[in-house]
């Protein structure tokens, strides 16, 4: 899985919380959980869970380790969760959602996602890799609208798009790195086909023209999800987090268009200061 915390509904619009608190993965990443616009009774939970997903998308990302420890890693934090033994990540999640069974299971609703991954991924088409959205990514906004009480029914389905949308513009982010490194296509592998594009240009130094069609396919279907996901903002009663999925979706639309006018095989396409600020005030505009 590709750093399913970047998925949230949320924060990047304020700087995180101390990072010695969190995973000393959290930094590189588009769309950190942890922040400083959360209640401060909430922040310790998140932490917790951001720490478990990193552990977990950690495990299932080892190349050194066979797909049987990768697992035997998942089972151990999946353990801790439940029961509060076994991985370390695990146990201080169960500890921090005491009396939150609907939290807790919002996480434990992510394991499936690493286990796929552990095992090897190719998503056979835009259902399949939906699929893997539902758990790669939908359970990290569930569980923000669970801790701040916001889990309104109508608030849950822009939520679950926005997810899904982030996940994918991460997975275009990297694909090479997906596939050359760990062997994995997120792509819709009928679009793939119908593009007359291949698994190994994923490899290749530049997009050829079939792949750049699937990513411009892909981008499409990522609009239509943050289109579904735009009332978000306007159903979240708790005002930090309302400003967070307000950047969010800011920040999505930016990296969407970034990825159109760029080629994530020749270089790097990324979100910059600049537009972590413009998010920001996206945010702000909302905090009323």
């Amino acid at each position: 899985m590709t750093n399913p915390r970047e998925t949230a509904i949320g924060p990047a619009a304020a700087p995180p919380v101390p990072a010695a608190r969190l995973n000393a993965s959290a930094g590189g990443e588009n769309f950190p959980v942890a922040s400083r616009l959360l209640p401060r009774a909430i922040r310790g939970k998140v932490v917790a869970f951001y720490n478990f997903a990193r552990a977990a998308d950690d495990a299932a990302d080892d190349a050194a380790a066979s797909p049987e420890a990768r697992l035997a890693r998942l089972d151990a934090l999946e353990r801790g969760l439940v029961r509060g033994e076994g991985a370390p990540e695990g146990a201080a999640l169960h500890r921090s959602l005491a009396g939150m069974p609907a939290a807790r299971a919002a996480a434990l609703d992510l394991l499936p996602a690493f286990r796929r991954d552990a095992r090897g991924i190719a998503c056979a088409d835009w259902d399949d890799l939906m699929g893997y959205c539902a758990h790669s990514a939908a359970p990290v906004g569930r569980f923000l609208l669970i801790v701040n009480d916001a889990a309104h029914a109508d608030a849950q389905g822009p939520s679950d798009a926005l997810c899904a949308a982030l996940q994918v513009l991460n997975h275009l982010q990297d694909m090479g790195d997906d596939w050359t490194s760990l062997g994995r296509r997120y792509l819709p592998g009928d679009w793939m086909a119908e593009a007359g594009a291949r698994d190994a240009d994923l490899a290749a130094a530049a997009s050829t023209p079939a792949l750049a069609r699937v990513r411009a396919r892909t981008l499409d279907a990522c609009d239509a999800l943050l289109a579904e996901a735009a009332p978000l903002p306007g159903r979240i009663g708790a005002r930090g987090l309302r400003m967070q999925a307000a950047a969010t979706l800011w920040l999505a639309r930016r990296l969407a268009l970034r990825l159109r006018r760029g080629d994530p095989l020749a270089g790097r396409v990324a979100l910059g200061r600049a537009d972590f600020a413009r998010g920001a005030l996206a945010g702000l505009r909302v905090a009323a």
